[in-house]
């Protein structure tokens, strides 16, 4: 069983950036969710991150409960009162048997042992509760940034993703969730952001990170003069599309 100590920690080394750049949910995403589910009572954001989903959800849920296995990702995550942070792994997450409405997972299924995870879904998720899951693609912008970004992404770090990566260039598509699905709408992220918002959020990337400790250099900095070029002094809208899968575990209890 993976613990907290166990789990593969890509983004601690960037807690604080990864709070600050990474790109925010749509609020539709939520609304959504929060009228799916049999009762608004508790929801539980797994590998919470920087915390947004889990306080996103408060405005729909009475109680919510946002854990990561990462201390400081927990320690960077953006406080909010109705929030309840805690340290725990997607594998043993410490909750009550049964006693969840919602269990949420943004853009981390893929770092989960899938099987254990999700017989911890089974065990606290009420008989009625709902797993959802998400992540996204590369973003898009303009077709001269797009370039720039896909060289980076493929040709300069692209041997340093991790290989689970791959499962989010497929869009989730082979995730088995058991359970009832549920017909999803279509959703995107997207920001408006200048030059130096996006080169921010690409040293976030844990290939990134992987490529400057071991060659000691920055990545995003081969082509930081290029982008800034292509992308001019003006704020650009940012495109993320979103993969979303929804399953009602009344089956999955039976």
């Amino acid at each position: 069983m993976v613990t907290a100590a166990e789990f593969k920690d890509h983004f601690s080394a960037e807690s604080g950036n990864y709070a600050q750049y990474r790109p925010t949910y749509p609020d539709e995403l939520f609304e959504f969710l929060g009228s799916i589910v049999a009762a608004n009572a508790v929801a539980w954001d797994c590998a919470t991150g920087s915390g947004q989903a889990a306080i996103a959800l408060a405005d729909h849920f009475e109680k919510v409960i946002a854990s990561d296995a990462s201390q400081s990702q927990i320690d960077a995550a953006i406080a909010d009162p109705r929030v309840e942070y805690r340290v725990a792994s997607a594998e043993q997450s410490g909750l009550a048997d049964h006693s969840v409405d919602l269990l949420t997972v943004g853009q981390a299924f893929h770092w989960f042992d899938e099987t254990t995870f999700l017989a911890e879904a089974q065990r606290i998720l009420k008989p009625d509760g709902m797993l959802a899951i998400w992540c996204y693609e590369l973003c898009h912008v303009a077709e001269e940034c797009d370039a720039i970004v896909d060289t980076l992404y493929r040709d300069i770090v692209g041997e340093y993703w991790p290989p689970e990566r791959v499962t989010i260039e497929q869009g989730y598509s082979r995730a088995d969730l058991p359970g009832e699905a549920v017909a999803v709408p279509t959703f995107e992220m997207s920001s408006d952001w200048r030059s130096a918002d996006m080169l921010g959020y690409l040293r976030t990337w844990s290939a990134c990170k992987r490529y400057a400790a071991e060659k000691g250099s920055d990545p995003v900095a081969l082509l930081e003069s290029q982008l800034v070029a292509a992308w001019g002094d003006q704020k650009r809208r940012v495109i993320w599309p979103m993969h979303i899968k929804v399953s009602r575990t009344n089956t999955l209890l039976e």
